[in-house]
């Protein structure tokens, strides 16, 4: 394989805690959180004990003041531990930089300590019922009576929605007519009278990932909690979804990468005909296809990440990077779960449970057929 090159001695000891925080405080619940669907609140302030959430934010306000190869790391270990359920990538990764990049200071004194403790949870709130990947449709408004905001409306797929203490919600604060102009971000706390949250969602995988409808009914959100200038949201969305979408490119690889692993160990122990799965030529073919589409991939990303820490990462190479390893990610498990044979489809194997997980990554962050539309205007 060729070595990768990001990484010091000081990455692969972050690497070791985060490695021990999943294995220790993660998986042990992880059944108990999909039937509650949702993870205990408990496990957010480990995390924040360890300095696990808002790790590139400034040291003056909580984080460690790393790169964006630590969120890395974090993102890697939560995959190859077979989690889906704690939305710490959204937290640390998505919310917490827009409110440090975007944000007054003291927006960013108020709300990124209690960020990087666990004391507040983040989310970001775009999609509509009626509007997914095309955000200058929606319909939420924020109309200034004062000095507040009056923010009335709804979002569902809302991550970290039923546990959220704060959120960033897209809104329409014009009527100019011109879609982009009229697209603000609020910062809306929970406690906010009006603000409601449904129960989460059942979706097919990602069970313990606590993702539900939120409802605005005149809240009032002050004038003070407006993220960056009036009319400039939908710039500064456009600013943040090269990250946004390499971070699924990154989870992608790593769950496939997981997923062939076990596989591997599967396929070596499990005899048909007297011998091991793994000793049959398809088996090998299969996961040599396998192993070598992931080394392909492991490059292409890793090579994004190098670009997005020198401010270099464009719109279509995040977009190329998001579309074909979700792609791929599928593609692989599937065979994985083939080469397991009716142990596939038992939840108890991790291989399962990484299918199920992984169907979602092809929609999110703007769905791959979204993904291929920005890619071909570059032609």
């Amino acid at each position: 394989m060729i070595p990768r090159t990001l990484f010091t001695a000081e990455h692969d000891d972050f690497r070791k805690t985060v490695r021990r925080f999943f294995e220790t405080e993660v998986v042990p619940h992880r059944e108990a959180w999909d039937e509650q669907q949702h993870v205990d609140r408990a496990v957010w302030n480990k995390a924040g004990e360890l300095g696990l959430l808002c790790a590139t934010m400034p040291e003056q306000y909580g984080g460690l003041g790393v790169d964006r190869t630590y969120s890395t790391i974090l993102m890697e270990e939560q995959s190859y531990a077979g989690d889906s359920g704690v939305g710490f990538a959204l937290h640390s990764d998505i919310v917490a930089p827009y409110i440090n990049n975007f944000g007054t200071h003291d927006q960013k004194a108020k709300y990124l300590p209690k960020l990087a403790s666990g004391e507040m949870i983040g989310a970001i709130a775009m999609t509509e019922p009626g509007t997914g990947s095309d955000l200058q449709a929606v319909k939420s408004t924020a109309v200034l009576d004062g000095d507040d905001y009056v923010l009335n409306g709804s979002k569902i797929f809302i991550t970290n929605g039923y546990l959220s203490d704060l959120v960033i919600v897209v809104a329409k604060t014009g009527n100019s007519g011109e879609g982009a102009k009229d697209i603000s971000l609020l910062i809306v706390e929970a406690s906010s009278p009006g603000f409601t949250k449904g129960k989460p969602l059942k979706k097919v995988g990602m069970k313990a990932q606590d993702t539900c409808e939120l409802f605005f009914n005149d809240v009032r959100v002050p004038k003070a909690n407006l993220l960056g200038q009036q009319g400039m949201g939908f710039i500064m969305l456009m600013k943040e979804l090269a990250w946004e979408r390499l971070i699924i490119a990154i989870t992608s690889v790593a769950g496939a990468e997981a997923a062939l692993k076990h596989t591997l160990e599967y396929t070596r122990s499990r005899k048909v005909f007297g011998k091991p799965v793994a000793s049959f030529q398809n088996t090998r073919f299969k996961l040599a296809e396998m192993k070598s589409e992931l080394a392909i991939a492991r490059v292409y990303v890793d090579r994004c990440l190098e670009m997005i820490l020198a401010g270099k990462l464009g719109v279509e190479d995040a977009a190329i990077a998001k579309y074909w390893t979700s792609d791929l990610m599928n593609k692989v498990i599937d065979e994985c779960v083939q080469l397991h044979g009716g142990y596939g489809y038992m939840l108890e194997y991790p291989v399962a449970r990484a299918w199920i997980d992984a169907r979602a990554q092809r929609i999110y962050g703007g769905t791959n057929e979204i993904m291929k539309e920005l890619i071909s205007r570059t032609l």
